[in-house]
């Protein structure tokens, strides 16, 4: 399968390029789904209901790719995160009616919130970016993300170590 883009055979709904499609992309959507939702049984259901978004519809979702505005692996990474949250958003909003939970349940501790940094767009690459909120944001380690995207642990690695030097760099210059 070319890096990005999609063989007809896929779009045309054959058998053997979604085998092929899935074993090349599943650990990413895995990877992708794991960030959002942290249980293994959501993790596995949110999966599926990704792919199952991927092909409904005659391939409506997979048809509207397009390869100029990013590259499959990010696209398919942003496809995966948005249906899971939605997913977890709709479980959530089943699961226990407020009126049902006591109001001693209810009571929580205040919490700081966190803010992300907000860095120029142009700073780091897609991969560097997917790469550190792999490892920092999702808890994920080398060979996690390594098997996740498809590549080699030392660019894995590499990713990480050229992200940390521009950071590092960027800081140094807004300080």
């Amino acid at each position: 399968m070319a890096r990005d883009s999609l063989p007809e055979a896929l779009l045309r709904g054959e058998k053997a390029a979604w085998d092929a499609f899935v074993r090349r992309y599943g650990g990413l959507v895995v990877a992708a789904v794991r960030g959002v939702a942290m249980a293994q049984p959501e993790v596995e259901d949110l999966t599926q209901d990704v792919f199952v978004r991927l092909c409904k519809d005659d391939f409506r979702l997979l048809r509207s790719y397009d390869p100029t505005r990013a590259s499959l692996s990010t696209w398919i990474t942003i496809v995966a995160r948005s249906t899971a949250r939605d997913g977890l958003r709709r479980r959530r909003a089943e699961a226990v009616p407020l009126d049902a939970v006591p109001e001693a349940q209810l009571a929580i501790d205040p919490v700081e919130p966190v803010q992300k940094l907000k860095l120029p767009e142009a700073l780091l690459s897609p991969r560097q970016r997917e790469i550190l909120a792999m490892l920092y944001d999702r808890d994920m380690d080398v060979a996690e993300i390594a098997r996740a995207l498809g590549i080699d642990p030392q660019t894995v690695r590499s990713a990480h170590h050229k992200a940390m030097v521009k950071l590092r760099a960027h800081f140094r210059t807004v300080d």
